[in-house]
């Protein structure tokens, strides 16, 4: 892996991941998608700051947005940083736009940000997913397992 693409602290990647998405969605396709931004906030990626858990990705007039995502100022831009919660553009192709739109607004789905990380090449990616939302029982049902599976994991351990 390319010094470049190096996040302080770790050295896959990733800057944030969208870890409650699928526990309040079903993920049902997923995209890579590049990012529109400024300086600042590529350096304040490289540092390992962003939080996605509250962002959604939206489309309006045939461009991909996304919308309520932070990423904290850049100490070292001091008057030249960017605004925490600007809306980013989003880059993928009209095909992929137009289909991600079309199931939006026919089946109800939502988009989701996944992960956003730097790729090989350092270049800053999300990875976005079309959902739809978990009613309460699935949840119950999800955790259920997941502590079903924590209980055989000790029981195992033990023996």
């Amino acid at each position: 892996m390319s010094k470049k693409s190096q996040i302080k602290g770790r050295n896959d990647g990733l800057v944030a991941e969208n870890r409650r998405s699928r526990f309040d969605y079903h993920v049902e396709d997923t995209l890579e998608t590049g990012l529109v931004l400024e300086g600042s906030e590529v350096k304040s990626l490289r540092e390992g700051k962003a939080n996605i858990a509250e962002a959604y990705a939206a489309v309006e007039n045939g461009e991909l947005w996304l919308v309520n995502a932070d990423f904290p100022p850049y100490e070292g831009a001091n008057q030249f940083n960017h605004e925490p919660k600007r809306r980013r553009k989003l880059l993928a192709s009209k095909r992929e736009i137009s289909r991600l739109s079309q199931a939006v607004e026919r089946a109800g789905r939502t988009i989701v940000p996944l992960k956003l990380y730097f790729n090989e090449r350092g270049i800053a990616k999300l990875l976005i997913g079309v959902a739809t939302g978990k009613k309460a029982p699935d949840k119950r049902e999800v955790q259920k397992k997941r502590d079903w599976q924590r209980q055989k994991a000790r029981i195992l351990k033990e023996n």
